[in-house]
């Protein structure tokens, strides 16, 4: 007899469906998949993908097909004997035989190449604009060579090998076994589309592109390839453009048998400290045990000597002694401190060009030594802001082997034509042949946000009825049954550092003192020193600050795995802005992220950008447009802003919200 039920016979049961699932969040954990998109094709593809597993016992579920039968780099404890003398055997030869791939794993044909890009709305051109300058010779001035944008007709679409799996990564493309172990350790097994297209053509370009790599004129062990890549916020570009850059310089380390000294080889840029500091810790848990070590640029450290100067380049800074005296005591301090040694270097664009800048003159210390430039967030990095910093960046990278990269969830046709025509005009400043390889891949639609998120657009009319708007979200009234609700940990975007100061001391104390109080909420902005902003960041992610109020500084590549949403408390300044603060959450395939964005009325002739891009976004997760939250009267009535507007918008924000609060 069970003495609850007896208890309980007359208490009234709530009438909940037996259907009902758990409310999934983001912060419950890693996501069986990461992938965003895998749309249904033949099932010989599925055959196909089990070739790696033919040489362990088949005595896994069908369900591993995908990537679980194909962990050949599973931690000791979980995996099974028979897949720990397969791992035994390829760490053998790999080290007889480290650079050249493996030719057990069998490569797909055409055909299977075509339907799992096709299933993974994966996208590779070649861009022929590149290679089509048309040189316009004016009077009195030397020809200067213009670049087009490339048109359809000036493209060619490429169907290189995709990864399936992370361990094709050291079978097939031959990467470092310590590096496989590394990857192994963290988890990773199934690749997200972005890895899945990127990887194989930056460590192998001629294995990827099969025989289009010879129409190319890419031979064996070449690695002139350049890429941009454009893929949704939280699918894993970090990890895309860091393997082959580790992998590179461990494999010429390894060739050269020179392990004991620090060449710097790659420079890595990103917009803002807190993205650089989360790459420069993702970059040091991959290249643990190899050797290659990552420093992050700080405030008056030096990573170019006097000796690594050419002759040509010590002569001219010498001939310009007298043009700059005042520059002397600011060179005699920086060349007294001593020189930063280091294989990978992380940085924002102004320390780094304040570090290479030759006082007042036009030119910059030179870097021959890198051969690998990443723009992570390319897009903000070479609009206006930050163009002139991260072009005299670029153009100090002298190595005629220099490869170049450039990564984000958005980027425009105007940052492609500007890519194309530096990477052109680079090349025949420094006498090369004009037979740049430059590759686009688009991951889903381009510019769209992820479609594993729900998108909230409220109208609050008011400044007031968006603080009475945000206070329902934090304590809700009742149940809601028709929309997702926000939980914490989330992210508050506001327009300017004073509106997030305000907002903060506004929402202080609505946190009750039993769930922390005040310590939950907490404020981040630029005006903050650094070590103030990398305490909050901290606190953030060991989940002891719950509610995050903060400006754009932090809508790009900042990685919080847990975030269970993100308010929009001031409208965006442009639909790019909006999938990049957006992209907080849903990471790395991760459902249940809630999107809330308040909009006034001063907010309504710039809203239609972003009413569009949530209605992409719940058309490619599969919505029915009676399921879809932008109904098709709301995206006719709203107005359609002109350039000019979109322009001001995008610089200086919303009118009614410039002058701070």
């Amino acid at each position: 007899m069970d003495i609850l039920k007896i208890l309980s016979r007359s208490t009234k049961q709530s009438n909940r469906s037996a259907g009902t699932k758990a409310t999934t969040l983001p912060s419950a954990g890693i996501s069986a998949n990461p992938q965003l998109y895998n749309d249904a094709i033949p099932d010989s593809r599925g055959k196909k993908r089990k070739r790696g597993a033919e040489r362990i016992e088949q005595d896994t579920q069908d369900k591993e097909d995908d990537g679980e039968a194909l962990n050949f780099f599973a931690p000791q404890a979980t995996a099974p004997k028979a897949k720990k003398n397969v791992l035994t055997e390829d760490a053998k030869l790999t080290s007889k035989s480290a650079s050249t791939p493996q030719a057990a794993p069998k490569l797909l044909d055409d055909g299977e190449c075509r339907q799992i890009l096709r299933s993974h709305r994966l996208k590779v051109t070649l861009l022929l604009g590149s290679q089509r300058a048309e040189e316009k010779v004016k009077k009195s001035k030397k020809s200067q060579p213009t670049i087009k944008a490339p048109t359809k007709d000036e493209s060619k679409q490429l169907y290189p090998h995709p990864l399936t799996t992370f361990g094709e990564l050291k079978t097939t493309y031959g990467i470092s076994g310590r590096m496989a172990e590394n990857l192994a350790d963290q988890g990773y097994k199934i690749p997200t589309e972005v890895q899945m297209g990127s990887l194989p053509l930056l460590l192998q370009p001629v294995i990827a592109l099969g025989d289009a790599a010879a129409e190319l004129g890419i031979s064996e062990g070449a690695s002139d390839v350049d890429l941009l890549s454009i893929a949704p916020t939280g699918s894993g570009k970090t990890l895309a453009f860091l393997i082959p850059v580790v992998n590179g310089i461990v494999q010429r380390r390894r060739d050269t048998e020179d392990k004991g000294e620090h060449n710097l080889e790659a420079i890595i840029v990103a917009p803002t400290k807190e993205l650089a500091s989360q790459i420069v810790n993702e970059a040091k848990k991959l290249s643990i045990g190899t050797g290659v070590k990552v420093l992050g640029m700080r405030k008056g450290m030096r990573i170019v000597g006097e000796g690594d100067l050419d002759d040509e380049e010590e002569n001219s800074r010498s001939s310009g002694d007298d043009e700059s005296e005042n520059e002397a005591p600011k060179s005699s301090k920086r060349s007294s401190q001593p020189v930063s040694k280091a294989d990978i270097l992380v940085t924002t664009p102004g320390l780094l060009l304040s570090t290479i800048s030759a006082g007042s003159g036009d030119t910059n210390t030179p870097i021959p030594t890198v051969r690998t430039l990443v723009l992570d967030e390319a897009d903000v990095l070479l609009d206006p802001l930050f163009r002139d910093q991260t072009l005299g960046i670029w153009n100090s990278c002298t190595n005629p082997e220099l490869r170049v990269t450039l990564w984000s969830a958005t980027m425009g046709s105007n940052i492609e034509t500007l890519a194309t025509s530096t990477i052109h005009s680079r090349r025949v400043k420094l006498g090369l042949e004009n037979d740049s390889r430059i590759i686009r891949l688009v991951v889903g639609l381009k510019d769209s946000a992820i479609p594993n998120i729900t998108h909230k657009l409220i109208y609050a009319a008011t400044e007031p009825g968006k603080l009475l708007a945000l206070r329902q979200l934090l304590h809700p009234t009742a149940k809601s049954t028709d929309a997702a609700s926000l939980r914490p940990p989330f992210l508050v975007f506001t327009q300017t550092i004073p509106r997030a100061v305000a907002l903060h001391s506004e929402l202080l104390y609505d946190v009750p003192a039993e769930a922390g109080g005040s310590t939950r909420i907490a404020v981040l902005h630029s005006d903050l020193s650094d070590t103030v902003r990398s305490q909050i960041m901290s606190r953030f992610r060991n989940g002891e600050v719950w509610i995050l109020i903060t400006t754009d500084i932090l809508s790009r590549g900042v990685d919080f795995r847990g975030i269970n949403g993100v308010v929009n408390y001031d409208v965006p300044n442009s639909g790019a802005a909006y999938i990049h603060r957006v992209g907080r959450t849903g990471r790395a395939g991760r459902d249940g992220g809630v999107a809330v964005t308040f909009y006034t009325k001063e907010d309504i002739p710039y809203v239609r950008d972003i009413a569009n891009i949530i209605a992409a976004s719940e058309k490619a997760a599969g919505k029915a447009p009676s399921e879809a939250s932008m109904k098709k009267w709301l995206l006719d009535a709203l107005p359609k802003p002109s350039k000019e507007e979109k322009k001001r918008l995008k610089m200086y924000g919303v009118e009614a919200r410039r002058g701070g609060l």
